[in-house]
């Protein structure tokens, strides 16, 4: 895919003002439920909880520090210069859903479901995406290295101008996935997943090391 027949996503259905509310981990219990707020400037720390769910939320400057929230739920939210680093978010399932500017260095979103979801400026070296169900994501100029989406589904999924030095996609069909804008050295894939990605001439022949191909100069 070229920057000219990138997919189009869904944006998050977001009212123009939410009023804004103030969030402290006392209250995300389990189950609970936020709806239509504009949450900033606050951290939300050492919360371990599961079942939360999040439905038209803008988060701004969020810090989450030590946070598990398994089989959290977000639909129609928009996370801002926030940070997730290290989170525990597994099993979510994340709809029309932009994380812009936000920090997601070693996030953990292993088994979750995505599906009209943007990443873009995003730092999220070593996050973890296993077994993950993709659906009409984008990954735009983002640093990703050594994350892992190993065994993960890719469906109308693109990834632009973003450092994925590194990055675990064993077990991923990468058929028409271009890659030609992104930087994919030591990319750890099998022959089967590459069959049919979209590269650049440099890129072909650094994968050519997964086909056990000696390049003689």
């Amino acid at each position: 895919m070229t920057e000219s027949n990138s997919i189009k996503l869904l944006k998050p259905k977001l009212s123009k003002v939410l009023p804004e509310t103030n969030l402290s981990s006392e209250d995300i219990f389990k189950e609970a439920s936020f709806s239509s707020s504009f949450i900033k400037d606050c951290c939300i720390e050492n919360l371990d909880s599961s079942h939360v769910s999040f439905d038209e939320i803008i988060f701004k400057n969020v810090i989450f520090r030590n946070v598990s929230l398994n089989n959290l739920e977000l639909t129609d939210v928009r996370f801002e210069n926030c940070d997730l680093s290290n989170a525990d978010l597994r099993e979510a399932s994340i709809h029309r859903v932009e994380f812009i500017n936000c920090k997601l260095v070693g996030t953990n979103l292993s088994d979750s479901t995505l599906r009209n979801v943007t990443f873009k400026n995003c730092s999220g070296k070593y996050a973890l995406l296993r077994f993950a169900d993709l659906k009409l994501v984008s990954f735009d100029s983002c640093q990703i290295p050594s994350s892992d989406f190993e065994e993960s589904q890719f469906s109308k999924v693109e990834f632009k101008n973003s450092d994925m030095t590194q990055c675990q996609l064993s077990g991923v069909m990468l058929k028409g996935i271009d890659f030609s804008t992104c930087e994919i050295d030591g990319l750890g894939a099998r022959t089967s997943d590459v069959y049919g990605a979209i590269v650049t001439d440099a890129q072909a022949i650094s994968l050519a090391r997964l086909l056990g191909i000696v390049i003689k100069k």
